[in-house]
């Protein structure tokens, strides 16, 4: 068999966008259009490498009518998915979008994992993890879980020498950082909310960098919208910058997500770190420019690289 990415999605949904003419708070708002489609970080990461040209394994818990839903969904686009039937049902986020102006994005409660199932769940991730080039750990938790998950599984993976990337916030980041992953991504507002100072100068986002870095001994890809990325590695002096031109992003939704898939696939071909954040800030980038759920063209991928300027910081 293959030695694949394994990417785990402990919190999958339904992402549900809603076309409204105008979002006007205490009125009634009329829905346009709806579209679905299987969503979540994970997911997204999984459809994501796929369509970089990196096969991937996708192990997710998925139960009841959405849980249903989503599996179709992943079916009719045959990603490679290992489902671990749970016994509540799967969320549906949704996703408000008027013609101008931002989005509006509401997640659901997210579904309970019992310990059976998670332990299943956990047992399986040990199970693949010699089959797996790399852990890929992307999302926030189910409810039921523990909110060490992540550092548990990335210590599992360490314990079977396969690298791990990591994209999530609050505490189940401040855990995992501690587990030693090899890459962790935070965005903005997430490292901001970890470090606890405001990030306003690319200075205090390298400095919050290096201060997590500090906690994990690897690497930290610090993304910051529009403004590109920061990769700050083990060294002293090992940072790069990652700026892509200035576009018109009709969405955000899962461009955090494309640039996880586009960082696994670099690392995974053995390319050198300035290649990492070079790669991730051109997926996310191009994945701003089509509708949400919606995948870039190979010739708008490589519009946007070009226009990628890489800097060594020092």
């Amino acid at each position: 068999m293959a030695t694949l990415p394994l990417v785990v999605a402990l919190n999958p949904s339904v992402d549900a966008e809603w076309s409204v003419p105008q979002i006007q708070f205490e009125e009634k708002n009329e829905i346009q259009s709806e579209r679905r489609w299987a969503g979540g970080k994970g997911i997204n990461v999984a459809r994501w490498l796929r369509h970089l040209g990196t096969s991937g394994r996708l192990l997710l818990p998925l139960g009841g009518p959405t849980g249903r839903e989503i599996a179709a969904c992943l079916a009719s686009e045959r990603l490679d998915a290992e489902v671990v039937a749970i016994h509540s049902n799967s969320r549906v986020n949704v996703i408000v979008t008027p013609p101008r102006g931002h989005q509006m994005r509401f997640n659901a409660i997210p579904p309970r994992l019992s310990g059976p199932e998670w332990r299943a769940l956990a047992g399986r991730v040990k199970e693949l993890l010699p089959k797996s080039s790399m852990l890929v750990l992307s999302g926030s938790l189910p409810l039921g879980v523990p909110p060490d998950a992540y550092a548990r599984l990335i210590r599992l993976a360490n314990a079977a020498d396969v690298p791990t990337l990591l994209d999530c916030e609050g505490p189940a980041l401040v855990s995992g950082a501690g587990a030693a992953p090899l890459l962790i991504k935070p965005n903005h507002a997430e490292l901001e909310a970890w470090c606890g100072f405001p990030l306003a100068t690319e200075e205090r986002v390298i400095e919050a960098a290096r201060l997590l870095r500090a906690c994990t001994g690897g690497w930290v890809m610090a993304s910051g919208g529009h403004r590109g990325a920061w990769l700050v590695g083990p060294g002293e002096r090992e940072i790069w910058s990652a700026r892509p031109e200035r576009t018109r992003p009709r969405n955000t939704v899962g461009a955090g997500d494309a640039m996880v898939a586009a960082a696994v696939r670099s690392i995974t071909r053995g390319e050198p770190p300035a290649a990492w954040v070079a790669a991730a800030v051109s997926a996310g980038t191009a994945s701003t420019c089509v509708d949400a759920g919606a995948l870039p063209s190979a010739a708008l991928l490589k519009k946007v690289r070009r226009g990628v300027r890489l800097t060594y910081v020092g």
